[in-house]
């Protein structure tokens, strides 16, 4: 079964993402507490969106998908980032990542998104091959770029103001949350 992750299933997500981020070789990277995983999920304004996967007749969580919409300059439209799909590894092979896979994109046609997107590892050799038999495309000439710590501090601090007319709040929203 797939469904709607609720706030009582944030503890499991955080567990599934540290058991994601061990499989990934990152597992010191994940540091989202559960208090920051309820705001982003379920705040005021959701940053994503999640979906479970359980066993029909256990109840068991067996995977969970973490989305996220986006926009495209170039199509004018919105889509959906996915941030991590993920299956614990005894659940493998049983559909559930094609299930919340299906679910996402159900979602993307619901809400007339052009793309649904996400990144896998290059050195992810059986997920590739997961991701080729469902006919994904993989874009070999995109190279995903990152800035944080301290080089995201340091180029920060070059920033120049940024105007924030009182009378047109719409520009100031194109800025994004201040």
């Amino acid at each position: 079964m797939i469904r709607s992750a609720t706030v009582n299933d944030i503890p499991e997500i955080r567990a599934m993402i540290r058991e994601l981020a061990a499989y990934e070789r990152a597992e010191e990277q994940a540091r989202a507490t559960e208090e920051q995983l309820r705001e982003a999920l379920f705040g005021e304004q959701p940053a994503a969106f999640a979906l479970i996967a359980e066993d029909d007749g256990t109840g068991e969580v067996m995977g969970y998908a973490l989305w996220f919409p986006r926009f495209s300059t170039w199509t004018g439209t919105r889509g959906m980032h996915l941030e991590d799909l993920y299956v614990r590894a005894h659940a493998r092979g049983a559909g559930y990542g094609k299930a919340l896979l299906a679910a996402l994109a159900a979602i993307c046609r619901r809400n007339g998104y052009d793309r649904f997107e996400w990144w896998v590892l290059a050195w992810n050799s059986p997920t590739i091959d997961f991701y080729k038999s469902l006919g994904v495309e993989l874009l070999d000439e995109w190279k995903v770029c990152r800035l944080s710590g301290e080089p995201l501090r340091e180029l920060a601090a070059q920033a120049p103001p940024v105007r924030h007319p009182a009378a047109d709040a719409q520009e100031r929203h194109s800025c994004g949350p201040r």
